[in-house]
C-alpha cells in the first residue's frame, strides 16, 4: 500500500504487502500517557527502486525519508522516519533501520542486521548478517557482530563465547596446579 505524501520516480517496484509511507513511531511522554506526534513528512523513493514484500517504510516527521537511486530492499525490512538511504544499497530480509539514519551509497546490509538511530554508515560499507550497530561507521570495507566491528576483528570477537568452556577447564586445571603447589610448599614448611 502506498499512502498519502509519498513520491515515487521511474521504474520503481513494490511487491505484494509492502506498506509506503505509514507513520513513523513518534511518542511524545506528557502527564503520565505517550501521545502521538504527528508525521506530516514524506517518504521518495528514486528510479529503480524496489521494495519488496511485507516491508514498511514510514514517512518522515518532518522533511522526507529517502531511499535513493537503484536501492533493492528486501522483503520483511523496516526503515524507520527520516532515513535516507544512498544510490545502489542492497537492504536484505529483516534488517531494521532506526529512525533519522544515513546509508551513503553502495552500503549491503544482510540478513537480519539491526542499526540504532541517528547513525552515519559510510559508502561502500558491507554489513554481514545478523550484526547490530550502536555507532557511526565510515571508513569503506566489511563489518560483523555485536556491536559491529571490522571483519577480522569481529570475527575474533564472535569466536570467544565458543571458547569458554575451554579457557573455563583450562583454568581449573591452573587452580588445581596453584593448590597442589601450595599444599607441597606449605607442606615443607612445616617439616
Amino acid at each position: 500500500m502506498i499512502k498519502d505524501r509519498c513520491i515515487l520516480g521511474d521504474r520503481v517496484i513494490i511487491h505484494s504487502g509492502a506498506m509506503i509511507g505509514t507513520d513513523g513511531f513518534g511518542y511524545e511522554f506528557s502527564n503520565g500517557r505517550h501521545l502521538k506526534i504527528d508525521q506530516v513528512g514524506i517518504v521518495q523513493l528514486d528510479d529503480d527502486v524496489e521494495v519488496g514484500s511485507c516491508t514498511t517504510i514510514d514517512r518522515a516527521r518532518f522533511g522526507r525519508t529517502w531511499i535513493g537511486e537503484g536501492s533493492k530492499i528486501d522483503n520483511l525490512v523496516q526503515i524507520a522516519h527520516n532515513v535516507i538511504t544512498g544510490k545502489h544499497c542492497l537492504i536484505v530480509s529483516q534488517v531494521g533501520i532506526s529512525g533519522s539514519t544515513r546509508l551513503g551509497d553502495y552500503v549491503t546490509m544482510a540478513g537480519q542486521v539491526g542499526v540504532a538511530g541517528h547513525l552515519k554508515i559510510g559508502d561502500k560499507i558491507t554489513v554481514m548478517a545478523k550484526s547490530g550497530i550502536t555507532k557511526d561507521l565510515s571508513e569503506s570495507g566489511v563489518y560483523t557482530g555485536y556491536p559491529a566491528k571490522p571483519l577480522m576483528e569481529g570475527r575474533r570477537a564472535l569466536t570467544y563465547p565458543g571458547r569458554v568452556p575451554e579457557i573455563l577447564d583450562r583454568l581449573k586445571a591452573m587452580e588445581k596446579r596453584v593448590q597442589e603447589l601450595e599444599a607441597r610448599l606449605g607442606a615443607g614448611q612445616e617439616a
